[in-house]
């Protein structure tokens, strides 16, 4: 299969990943979530009234949210590391940056349709190969005007009249659950509700749908889930709350990787007990990896074992962990078999072709299929690993570096995406000496 497009692999800011000297022991605390504050900031602004976003994530994906927002005549003031949100008149003309998020793209068209003026959205160049087709036709089928040029994908202008019909749509979702979630966050709003049904091949990363309906439920939104491959939303108010945002278990990764993989031990504080996020899953994977795997008390310890266990994987609903997780396989002593994430291709970057060559780049006997990876026992050794502007993709070139000399991680900075300052954050976690719990690592 092709290689990702090369405008995107061009090598840059070449970024030593650090190496441990041994097995670690690590407290770690983690920053919000992308997922769980982009979904808290826009239910915020159609809410109906004031209401606060506590301990949010500050990165690129959440200040984009915000300022899209905020564009729309959206009050988003900062109070002490929190974002109070104000419902405002939504009647502006404006132009909205995506860059490189999928939930920008995605959540903040739907809402549009309430507002009144003319909404022109664009973002990176990768964005433009984002699929984004099949939610701006069912917005054209609830009644939202959206002008394409037939293109179904960045750059595109959504005209807001101050109200949306809604109603019953079909949509293939198969390429991103994203487009489900996006009808439903507006739905209430809209005068008959919205009525999604699925065709298609299985919706991806469902505990991202979870998650959208128990945030809605929380805001007195009537959402039926009832039947497989359909979600009704009821019309009526969004109720305004206040949010206290967990921190990103996905973001989590490659710091219990790092005690994966040196077979030491990492804390990682603030775990919760129950949550939506798909990051929870490490739990699980990390155990068939051959991991000490325990969570009390709000705290996360993984302890790795001598030598990592290869896995068979189906990482269809988790899909967002899948280049962390191949890192590991890379460093098992047994074959893993990744499959059920053909729909990371429409990520960041073709995820599978990505990881497919960087890991090969560096020694890995991998084979790249339709849906997944089939990662073999490999002598590997340093050199550059490309990340493709791709977040996910720098965490799995650290993770190689925690047990290969002379690994490069190619633009590192990418991971201000979903997480401020990683580098400095990883270093510290890989080189710290003693754990301290009031933060990462010193």
């Amino acid at each position: 299969m092709s290689e990702p497009a090369a405008d995107a692999a061009t090598p840059t800011d070449p970024w030593p990943a650090p190496r441990p000297d041994g097995p670690v022991d690590r407290v770690v605390s983690l920053p919000g979530s992308k997922s769980l504050t982009n979904r808290a900031l826009l239910l915020a602004a159609i809410a109906d009234g004031p209401s606060v976003v506590r301990r949010p994530l500050r990165s690129r994906d959440t200040l984009l949210m915000a300022r899209a927002l905020a564009s729309l005549g959206t009050g988003i003031e900062d109070r002490d590391g929190d974002w109070a949100v104000t419902p405002g008149s939504w009647d502006a003309d404006a132009d909205v940056d995506c860059g490189l998020a999928g939930t920008v793209m995605r959540f903040v068209p739907p809402v549009v349709g309430l507002a009144r003026g003319t909404v022109r959205f664009d973002g990176d160049p990768h964005m433009r190969q984002r699929p984004v087709g099949q939610m701006l036709a069912a917005l054209g089928a609830l009644g939202v005007r959206v002008d394409d040029d037939g293109r179904g994908a960045l750059p595109f202008a959504v005209q807001g009249t101050g109200t949306v019909a809604g109603g019953t749509v079909t949509i293939d979702a198969s390429a991103s659950s994203q487009f489900v979630s996006a009808l439903l966050l507006a739905g209430a709003r809209y005068e008959q509700g919205v009525d999604v049904r699925h065709v298609g091949k299985p919706v991806p990363s469902l505990p991202h749908i979870e998650m959208t309906v128990q945030m809605l439920r929380r805001r007195g939104v009537e959402v039926d889930d009832s039947d497989a491959n359909r979600w009704a939303v009821a019309p009526g108010p969004v109720r305004a709350v206040d949010d206290e945002i967990e921190p990103d278990l996905s973001n989590a990764a490659p710091f219990l990787a790092l005690g994966a993989a040196t077979g030491g031990r990492v804390t990682v504080t603030g775990w919760p007990s129950r949550t939506t996020q798909p990051g929870d899953e490490l739990r699980e994977i990390l155990a068939l990896m051959g991991c000490d795997v325990t969570l009390s008390g709000g705290d996360l310890t993984v302890v790795g074992p001598e030598r990592l266990s290869g896995v068979d994987l189906d990482l269809h609903d988790v899909g967002e962990l899948t280049p962390a997780v191949a890192a590991l396989c890379a460093l098992a002593g047994s074959p893993s078999h990744l499959r059920g994430v053909a729909h990371i291709r429409g990520h960041e970057t073709d995820r599978l072709a990505a990881l497919a060559t960087e890991l090969g780049r560096l020694g890995a006997d991998v084979d790249e299929r339709e849906d997944g990876l089939t990662i073999r026992p490999a002598d590997l050794h340093g050199g550059t690993f490309r990340t493709y502007a791709d977040h996910r993709m720098a965490h799995a070139g650290v993770i190689l570096g925690l047990a290969v000399d002379d690994v490069l991680v190619e633009d590192v900075a990418t991971t201000a995406k979903t997480f401020p300052d990683f580098a400095t954050a990883w270093s510290r976690a890989v080189l710290g000496t003693s754990p301290d719990r009031s933060g990462a690592p010193t």
